[in-house]
């Protein structure tokens, strides 16, 4: 793809016999700055995407970065661009589907929260509005567990071949098994946010500076964050049960994920087909 062959994420370098592992956060940033830029341009391409439909075409633009993150995340290899671009292609008709879902959700979920909003803060109300305060509260919740239900769902719709009902079902499971994590998560990605409008308030210099950000640091950055959150959950709860009774399926779509394989199931690869498909894991693969 011309000069997009230059944006090629090589696997990590692993670690020396006696080196000290290091924590999670310490890995993050490290892996995070090492593709800074590779993750940079697959961010510019994903706000791209994502304005072009206005808002709609979003469900493609994080099927990619998704699967971006999740080979960077893994220290994968991973020709970033080349990924992004074939990850929509092979699942375009659930991430579409999806990006639609969120948008009308979210839309009809905001426009609740500001009419309970308004008419609670009015001035000339005489009593309190208790059924507007409870219609504030669910809207808001709502829209939490929806926002985290974006933290897993996407990751399962390249990974695996379920409808969306039972991405959804499975993303709804996820929001009570790690919501402490997602919690934590949500705040820092407010944090960020806040961080970005008060420096866009300073002058117009540092308002281009916030807009670079929010359109080519903000959407790899958000990503590669959420994937530290949710694979190792996904892994845990759906990918590694299953396996554990169907030993010696799908060992190199699991090698490509990064995932450890015992030594008896290299033994037997003989099996049924298996619900883990990783949808973008090779070329030769069906289109969802």
């Amino acid at each position: 793809m011309g000069w997009f062959s230059n944006s090629y994420y090589k696997e990590g370098p692993g670690v020396e016999k006696n080196e000290r592992k290091k924590k999670g956060f310490f890995v993050f940033f490290e892996v995070y700055f090492r593709n800074f830029w590779g993750l940079f341009m697959v961010g510019c391409l994903y706000s791209l995407i994502s304005v072009i439909g206005l808002g709609f075409t979003n469900g493609l633009a994080k099927a990619g970065m998704t699967n971006v993150a999740r080979s960077i995340s893994r220290q994968k290899h991973s020709f970033l661009v080349e990924d992004f671009i074939e990850t929509i292609k092979k699942n375009w008709k659930q991430s579409l589907a999806l990006g639609v879902i969120n948008m009308l959700l979210m839309a009809i979920l905001t426009l609740d929260l500001w009419y309970f909003w308004s008419y609670i803060t009015r001035e000339d109300l005489k009593e309190l509005p208790i059924i507007q305060i409870l219609g504030m509260g669910i809207s808001l919740a709502l829209i939490i567990v929806a926002t985290y239900i974006k933290y897993y769902i996407w990751t399962m719709t390249i990974t695996f071949s379920l409808t969306i009902k039972q991405m959804i079902k499975n993303s709804f499971q996820f929001v009570f098994l790690n919501f402490f994590k997602n919690l934590l998560v949500s705040i820092a990605f407010g944090l960020v946010y806040v961080g970005l409008y008060l420096l866009a308030t300073v002058n117009l210099g540092f308002m281009v500076v916030s807009v670079i950000l929010l359109v080519g640091v903000l959407p790899g950055f958000k990503t590669l964050l959420v994937q530290s959150l949710a694979f190792p959950q996904i892994k845990k709860y759906m990918i590694d049960p299953y396996y554990a009774e169907h030993k010696g399926e799908d060992i190199e779509k699991r090698r490509a994920l990064g995932l450890e394989i015992s030594e008896d199931e290299l033994e037997n690869n003989d099996s049924e087909e298996a619900i883990f498909t990783d949808t973008v894991s090779s070329e030769d693969e069906e289109d969802n």
